[in-house]
């Protein structure tokens, strides 16, 4: 089976050991992605609600690079610090999603990165 590695400057570099996404059997596959600009590499907003949104441009602009999209997403992994930052998540994650939402799993953050409350993995239809 054929494996495309995903790379894009509109989203956060990655460390060399892992890729943003990857394209196989015809889906993406994309890695846990943080609130950061992609131009700074900062973390991006104080709040749920604006991290989140940050996280969601992010996988937006890899899915992109991808061939696909998140009208596309069939699944997502949302892993938050705080599980009382569900509700301020949930709130900006339904402008995103507003109809047809995809499956979606939640998870604690493993590691605790300073300022960093939420981290959103996905995989979608190529």
């Amino acid at each position: 089976m054929a494996r495309d590695i995903i790379r894009t400057t509109k989203a956060p570099s990655p460390p060399p050991t892992y890729s943003q996404a990857v394209r196989a059997a015809g889906l993406v596959f994309v890695s846990g992605t943080g609130p950061h600009d992609p131009m700074t590499g900062k973390l991006v907003g104080d709040t749920i609600q604006e991290q989140t949104r940050q996280c969601l441009s992010n996988v937006s602009a890899i899915l992109e690079a991808a061939g696909s999209s998140l009208e596309r997403v069939v699944s997502a992994t949302v892993i938050l610090l705080e599980e009382t930052d569900f509700a301020g998540m949930n709130e900006e994650w339904v402008r995103w999603f507003p109809a047809n939402p995809p499956a979606r799993q939640g998870a604690k953050l493993p590691v605790r990165i300073p300022g960093m409350m939420v981290s959103i993995a996905a995989i979608a239809e190529v």
